[in-house]
């Protein structure tokens, strides 16, 4: 469990430096490339098998929900500021790494728990335990240690805040059920879906605007959703004995 919980706690930080030099469009567009990467790392490390309709609804997925998380406008400020070329090409390497190191600590999350006895709740806090400390000590105290000492840790926070981090929490015991008796894949597909209801939903708590990539994006993801879940389509196979193919081809005449 070290190292998906080492790999997570660089994959959010590596997320925070990208974030900050990369503008909102770019940013959420290549951040989801993770969706093919896990579906990459799960034929890898786990010899999941692939069809080409299921690769090519990956595809459908990753560009509809880049086309659903499109700002509606870009305001002055966004075209103002401007990242030179050394911040953008720093910042498209870090959400590239964070992808990458998206697809292998879920995948080999979803194998541990797949493959020993222990139970969800263990795993999970194993996984928290092994990446609070490194965060707590380098994430933390070395780049806010000041700040820290002079208001506290929790300065700052409000019930909005608890409730959020209560909602992450219940989440995260969600995810690590999705993917033990599902799969790494098919939790893409759930958060693509749940990124189209949360935008949805603040078109009436935020008066959110809703565009033509919107509905655009969003019938990419349904049908690449329908797609994914189509049955594979397996040849019979005949028995080795003539006799029996006979009975068969008979058989099914009737």
């Amino acid at each position: 469990m070290l190292v998906p919980a080492v790999l997570y706690l660089v994959q959010n930080n590596l997320q925070y430096v990208a974030v900050g030099l990369l503008d909102a469009a770019t940013f959420q567009v290549t951040y989801q490339l993770k969706i093919l990467t896990t579906a990459i790392f799960s034929v890898l490390m786990l010899n999941k098998r692939l069809t080409a309709s299921k690769w090519i609804s990956l595809l459908i997925l990753t560009i509809g929900i880049a086309l659903v998380q499109l700002p509606s406008q870009n305001g002055d400020q966004d075209k103002n500021a401007e990242s030179d070329f050394v911040k953008k090409l720093v910042g498209l390497f870090s959400v590239l790494i964070a992808c990458v190191l998206s697809g292998i600590a879920g995948v080999w999350f979803e194998k541990v728990l797949k493959g020993t006895e222990s139970s969800i709740w263990v795993r999970n806090i194993q996984l928290s335990f092994l990446s609070f400390i490194p965060g707590i000590i380098f994430g933390v105290y070395v780049m806010d240690g000041e700040s820290v000492r002079v208001n506290g840790f929790f300065y700052g926070y409000t019930a909005w805040t608890w409730a959020a981090i209560c909602c992450q929490a219940f989440g995260g015991l969600i995810v690590a059920i999705v993917v033990k008796y599902a799969d790494n894949i098919l939790k893409g597909f759930a958060t693509s879906l749940s990124i189209i209801i949360s935008c949805v939903a603040s078109v009436y708590l935020f008066e959110s605007e809703i565009t033509n990539t919107f509905i655009l994006g969003s019938i990419f993801v349904l049908y690449a959703t329908h797609l994914y879940g189509l049955p594979e389509k397996v040849p019979p196979v005949l028995p080795s004995n003539s006799e029996d193919n006979e009975e068969l081809l008979k058989s099914r005449n009737r």
